[in-house]
């Protein structure tokens, strides 16, 4: 029971930092990147769909996206999604292709920018805080019920604490990969 216990909030942990990856995927750097398109949904048939599914995207250089939409006929709604994102880029079409150029980053738009890959990794350090809560609180309703000890609920306490300092330490990390990131020129 009380592997079952820690190995959810293991799994759930885990999630939250995939969650977080995912969120800093969508803050911008100054480099080209395809993930940074994956947000984006295409009307296609009636339906919104992932970009990735119905178009390549690759970075032509370091500054630049280059979109190839498998069906011509979608070249304009490609290019409307991308002007509607929330992501302050403009695309440029030329035939089949799509390019969309990166801006420079600005001072302004880095600290921006931090600020928000702080805020995202906080709200993961709050999620992971939940999970721990959440274990925490299984554990004692076992040892309430007398299912466990008091020492087996201690040492499932002590090992959800390693385990929450873990995905903790790996939220920090990747909050200090994505800052260096983003102030990098």
């Amino acid at each position: 029971m009380i592997n079952a216990i820690k190995s959810d909030a293991e799994n759930r942990m885990g999630k939250t930092i995939e969650s977080l990856q995912h969120a800093f995927a969508k803050i911008r750097t100054g480099r080209a990147h395809p993930s940074l398109l994956d947000s984006i949904s295409v009307s296609y048939y009636g339906s919104d769909t992932p970009l990735s599914q119905v178009a390549n995207v690759t970075a032509e250089d370091a500054r630049t996206l280059a979109i190839r939409v498998w069906e011509r006929n979608l070249v304009p709604d490609v290019e409307r999604a991308i002007l509607k994102s929330d992501l302050g880029l403009n695309p440029s079409t030329a035939g089949e292709v799509i390019r969309v150029p990166l801006p420079m980053l600005t001072e302004e738009t880095r600290k921006g920018y931090t600020r928000q890959a702080r805020q995202e990794a906080e709200n993961a350090r709050i999620a992971i805080r939940n999970i721990r809560r959440d274990a925490l609180a299984d554990l004692k309703d076992l040892e309430k019920e007398k299912e466990i000890s008091e020492d087996d609920e201690r040492r499932g306490q002590d090992d959800v604490q390693k385990i929450t300092d873990r995905f903790v330490a790996e939220v920090e990390a990747t909050l200090a990969a994505k800052e260096k990131d983003l102030m990098a020129i």
